[in-house]
């Protein structure tokens, strides 16, 4: 049966061949096409206005996250050298005087505690104070006043020593010529 329709056709070929595309066809599928190539370049475009739009975003994204976390982080982290180098090399003089006479006062502690106690507490409302103010100096207007409070603080956190050693030191004598 195959074999009937085969030669069926070779033999009536013209005859099937009778209907030709017209000439327009040819440039309708052409016109179609560079249509369709337009379209692709208009998708590339835009998908690389998309690709970069996204990177732009995510940029965007990265930054604002860096600047909420690092900067006030670093706010938070000012110093007084940051402030005023002058001021530092005195705090870290005082600090270490004050580190000295705060040993002073604790070899006292075993010979009188009661009144170690009432030095210490006397001590710790000053050094509480400065603690507060370097807390306050990274998100102060006027750093630079609060860097001179601390300063003074320390000034009289020395004084404050001074004086409870010159009351140990008046103490003690005064034992050493009762006991006689």
């Amino acid at each position: 049966m195959s074999t009937k329709l085969e030669d069926f056709i070779r033999d009536n070929k013209r005859e099937f061949d009778t209907d030709r595309p017209s000439g327009g066809l040819w440039d309708k599928i052409e016109a179609e096409l560079d249509k369709q190539e337009k379209q692709k370049k208009k998708l590339k475009r835009s998908f690389n206005l998309q690709l970069w739009a996204g990177i732009a975003a995510s940029l965007l994204v990265v930054l604002g996250i860096t600047f909420l976390y690092v900067i006030p982080g670093k706010r938070g982290k000012i110093s007084v050298e940051d402030v005023n180098p002058v001021y530092a090399q005195k705090q870290v003089k005082f600090v270490s005087i004050i580190e000295q006479k705060q040993d002073s006062l604790q070899a006292f502690a075993k010979t009188n505690p009661e009144l170690y106690r009432k030095f210490k507490a006397d001590f710790e409302v000053l050094n509480k104070t400065y603690e507060g103010l370097n807390k306050e100096m990274a998100g102060s207007p006027n750093q630079q006043m609060v860097v001179k409070a601390m300063v003074r603080n320390l000034e009289i956190q020395i004084q404050l020593l001074n004086q409870q050693l010159s009351i140990i030191n008046e103490v003690s004598q005064y034992k050493k010529e009762n006991s006689i």
